[in-house]
């Protein structure tokens, strides 16, 4: 049977929308972020795993940031001592707000990399 068969036989089936958003945030596991990691081509390691415990802290503390520009300058102050931007660039080449959501199983900010088009906005 074809995915799409099967999400619309099997409607409960789906935890995520085409975005790749997931529909409840409680469906997040590790085992849901690694796979999602591996469909982007990244393994992932301790210093991954801080990004993503970080933003997952972030969401709960205070909902989805305004702008991904918000939540990178954040992310920057927090692993400044690592390298900031480089070193959060080198962890997550596609985008450390677009990516680092994705795995973590949270809504992308506004203004994130629109993968759709390959620019951002």
């Amino acid at each position: 049977m074809s995915a799409i068969l099967h999400l619309i036989s099997h409607p409960d089936a789906a935890i995520d929308d085409p975005h790749g958003n997931l529909y409840s945030l409680n469906a997040w596991s590790e085992e849901i972020a690694l796979q999602t990691a591996a469909e982007m081509d990244l393994w992932m390691y301790p210093a991954h795993w801080e990004v993503v415990t970080f933003l997952r802290a972030y969401y709960r503390d205070y909902g989805i940031a305004r702008n991904a520009r918000e939540l990178l300058n954040l992310l920057c102050e927090k692993f400044a001592p690592c390298g900031g931007r480089r070193y959060l660039y080198q962890l997550f080449p596609g985008g450390p707000v677009n990516q680092a959501s994705r795995i973590a199983g949270l809504p992308v900010p506004a203004s994130s990399t629109d993968a759709s088009s390959g620019y951002r906005h």
